[in-house]
């Protein structure tokens, strides 16, 4: 059970039920998870908006302050709204792209100054919506597909590094939780709606929280070192098709 031993590990989002198992994960493995989410958020050690730089700024000032490095990343914190190009209003689209993506891009380029210290890993979560369309997906896929190729850019920057920082993506599909259960409630039908998304799903059922933190445990461990750059789909075979 260590095979994060004394790893710092920063996760954003982390009063969601994903960012809320990594950070029981982290510490689970030996790490020191530092939860980070909005302020008033249940469990939180920081309180950081992924979409302030200013908040950025000061959270890493913080850790650098309190550790002096830093030895992960994951980048956990996200919204999910539905409807296509013409439902989607301007708004909307701004608030999805500031939270997924600018977030997303914020947390690696101010975490770097800490994370190539001794080298680090980064995890983004990113979806299978960054993989595949969805024609009710349109803010969403944009946000998800720009992790995908933002966190290779970051993945080839930080192999230039000495000692070098990797950096990977994951995709899950369904996973249970409130943003699962948000979204299936703004359907017609929510009992057919989540019939029809597990129907989706070869292995026939939603993912859940900790089988994607068990991923990003791997991504952020030493057993990981030569991975960088990859994509990493986590949804029941549903992208096989």
């Amino acid at each position: 059970m260590d095979r994060l031993k004394d790893k710092i590990i920063l996760i954003t989002g982390a009063a969601g039920a994903i960012g809320s198992a990594v950070a029981q994960a982290v510490v689970r493995e030996g790490g020191v998870a530092v939860a980070t989410d909005l302020a008033g958020a249940p469990g939180v050690d920081l309180a950081l908006d992924v979409t302030s730089e200013g908040d950025w700024l000061r959270a890493v000032a913080a850790l650098e302050a309190r550790a002096g490095r830093l030895d992960g990343l994951v980048n956990a914190a996200g919204i999910a709204t539905l409807g296509s190009v013409e439902d989607t209003d301007y708004a909307t689209w701004k608030r999805v792209m500031a939270v997924n993506l600018d977030g997303t891009f914020l947390g690696c380029k101010h975490a770097m100054k800490l994370l190539r210290r001794r080298g680090g890993s980064i995890v983004n979560l990113s979806s299978v919506s960054g993989l595949v369309g969805g024609h009710n997906l349109a803010a969403y896929n944009a946000s998800k597909g720009g992790v995908r190729l933002l966190s290779k850019s970051v993945a080839l920057h930080g192999a230039r590094l000495d000692p070098p920082v990797r950096c990977n993506s994951i995709h899950p599909a369904f996973i249970e939780g409130p943003m699962v259960d948000a979204i299936v409630a703004r359907t017609r039908n929510a009992e057919d709606a989540r019939a029809r998304m597990t129907r989706d799903i070869p292995l026939g059922r939603f993912g859940t929280p900790a089988e994607i933190a068990a991923l990003c445990v791997y991504l952020l461990s030493d057993e990981s070192h030569f991975v960088t750059g990859a994509e990493f789909a986590i949804d029941g075979g549903l992208t096989a098709r």
